[in-house]
């Protein structure tokens, strides 16, 4: 069968949210989300990193084409996020507020349905150089 491999691919997209919640008070969000909550959002320079793991195709030794996972990540995520609003102008925040841990999740909901089903995948999204998160954990 041969020997998991691991697979990565980065990615770089610009984008601006605002992490509010519409049932709490002004007070409570200025708390908890401090100048994430600004009302003119901000913006943050996106670093993504997908990994793929599996057993590569003994005859071509290749896990995935980088070539195709590439054009996935171009099409399926940064089409839909690169330079754009999150609250505003991607419907899948509309109803989530857009904080590292929800966008790692919806761009694996995004990229899962295209990866064969034997290949595990996890997204690893850097929000700054020193804060990020990695969806699902246990991979």
């Amino acid at each position: 069968m041969g020997h998991k491999t691991a697979v990565f691919r980065k990615e770089h997209f610009n984008a601006a949210h605002r992490l509010h919640v519409e049932d709490w008070s002004a007070e409570k969000n200025a708390e908890l989300f401090g100048k994430c909550n600004l009302p003119h959002y901000h913006g943050h320079n996106y670093e993504l990193v997908v990994k793929v793991v599996g057993y590569p195709d003994p005859v071509s030794g290749y896990l995935i084409d980088m070539k195709v996972l590439s054009e996935l990540v171009q099409r399926e995520v940064l089409e839909h996020f690169d330079h754009k609003n999150l609250n505003l102008d991607v419907p899948f925040f509309k109803n989530i507020n857009p904080t590292a841990e929800n966008i790692a999740v919806v761009i694996f909901n995004l990229l899962r349905p295209h990866i064969p089903g034997e290949i595990d995948l996890q997204i690893r999204l850097y929000e700054t150089e020193r804060n990020f998160v990695e969806y699902p954990a246990n991979i």
